[in-house]
């Protein structure tokens, strides 16, 4: 067996057996990785609170034919310490840790720059600066431009024309001008194609000074370019819609 060392971002935990757990982790080197850790689930585990969801790890394996197996593990931040208490933004985290691991769709090849933008999502929404949504989103669309599949929001996806924009079509690769717009196409305002390409970009002042409808139509574009090109749904995307409905509701009762 090989021992090799590495850090990553767990992304989730499968029981095994009656105390062992199966841990998927993306990590900076070697991609992602799924590993048995050993007696995580009994009271004494050295390290079982170290392997939960959310949390950044430095990690020693031994490499097997079937899962690793973790020999150590320290802590180097509990990103889901800041999350758990939040509703919004633990949700928020909990799709981006989804959608990272579908994207990594290879095990063990290497996806550095996919996890270097979770982390820095994750960082983001413990730091509390931005709504969790545009966050979400935020990283939704440039992991969408790491792995090759950026929706173009400043020309037209078919023609390159960049004039004025009347749609976004998503087999089409994002927005179209009027002559490539076909019947069925989503007709988003111009200030929604503003903020997608503000939250691609970074550019976080445009960002939060977005108003609540333009950020409803934009995340609702970035989830269905994303599950569409994954060619299946991501089920922690429910439970955010879910919370902004209610958040929406709330807001009209009062």
């Amino acid at each position: 067996m090989t021992l090799y060392r590495d850090e990553g971002i767990v992304l989730r935990t499968q029981k095994l057996g009656e105390a062992d757990r199966i841990v998927t982790v993306l990590t900076r080197r070697t991609g992602r990785i799924r590993a048995a850790a050993k007696g995580v689930r009994k009271t004494k585990s050295r390290f079982g609170a170290r392997l939960e969801p959310f949390t950044h790890v430095d990690l020693q394996l031994y490499e097997r034919r079937s899962l690793d197996l973790i020999t150590q593990a320290e802590t180097l931040r509990p990103y889901g310490e800041g999350l758990v208490t939040d509703y919004p933004r633990y949700t928020a985290g909990t799709a981006m840790l989804e959608t990272a691991e579908k994207l990594t769709a290879e095990e063990r090849e290497p996806a550095l720059r996919q996890f270097l933008l979770l982390v820095g999502a994750l960082r983001t929404l413990v730091e509390r600066d931005h709504d969790p949504r545009l966050v979400l989103d935020a990283f939704l669309l440039r992991s969408l431009s790491v792995a090759g599949w950026a929706p173009a929001l400043d020309e037209c996806g078919r023609c390159g024309d960049r004039g004025q924009l009347r749609g976004f079509a998503i087999a089409a690769g994002g927005a179209v001008c009027a002559r490539c717009r076909q019947p069925g196409a989503a007709t988003p305002a111009p200030p929604t194609f503003g903020l997608m390409l503000a939250l691609l970009r970074g550019d976080w002042e445009y960002a939060d000074g977005s108003e609540p409808r333009h950020r409803v139509e934009c995340s609702g574009l970035v989830a269905a370019y994303l599950q569409w090109h994954l060619e299946h749904g991501i089920r922690s995307l429910r439970h955010v819609e879910r919370d902004e409905k209610g958040t929406s509701l709330r807001r009209e009762r009062a």
